[in-house]
């Protein structure tokens, strides 16, 4: 028989686990997008509804939270994941409509190795979530993670100086600067975020081992 750290009820991780299966969902679609670059403004409304179903996961775990007296791991423990997670996938929907809205003629190389470099990375999360409460060993994940967060630090400077490298730029060019700057700031926002999400699945089992 199988020994787990914590009590059965009620299901957060089981919660966690499905919040992490839609974001997987959503930053797959967002790197069919960058890689592709078809049908951008179908994938748009995919990851639109994909948000609007992590957002009521969201809320389940947040009533669920309110009305239960003894927790698994510790409250500000479960609000971090989910509020970490929520905000995850909000980023996800924020590069997707910006690509979508500003109708840029092609996604940068930079971009695309991020944004593939972030589907891995919350497909590691995920694979600690699915450790959480297991007594399981998860620094490995964290090593690779922190592996593509660095590979996504390196790329943003690349293509932010790419971006700012341009001769003599005219109004056209100046137009596409600001796009991609805004671009690029959501991109970092969500590969950091997941990078501190990571942070806190590590903490919370290495508190609960």
């Amino acid at each position: 028989m199988s020994f787990s750290l914590f009590p059965k009820s009620p299901k957060f991780f089981e919660l966690f686990r499905d919040q992490n299966r839609i974001i997987v969902n959503a930053a797959t679609v967002l790197n069919k997008m960058a890689q592709e670059f078809v049908n951008c403004e179908d994938l748009c409304q995919v990851i639109n509804m994909l948000e609007a179903e992590g957002d009521a996961i969201n809320r389940t775990i947040r009533r669920e939270l309110s009305t239960t007296f003894i927790t698994p791991i510790d409250r500000e423990d479960i609000h971090e994941i989910n509020s970490s997670q929520e905000t995850i996938l909000n980023h996800i929907q924020a590069v997707s409509n910006r690509v979508g809205v500003y109708e840029v003629l092609q996604i940068r190389f930079p971009a695309k190795r991020m944004i593939a470099n972030i589907m891995e990375m919350v497909t590691g999360t995920g694979v600690m979530l699915g450790r959480l409460g297991k007594g399981r060993e998860v620094s490995d994940t964290v090593r690779h993670v922190k592996q593509l967060k660095k590979e996504c630090e390196m790329l943003l400077l690349s293509g932010l100086g790419e971006l700012y490298d341009i001769p003599s730029p005219g109004p056209a060019d100046v137009l596409d600067i600001i796009k991609w700057t805004q671009i690029y700031d959501r991109i970092d926002k969500l590969f950091n975020r997941t990078w501190q999400l990571t942070k806190s699945i590590e903490g919370i089992v290495l508190k609960n081992a």
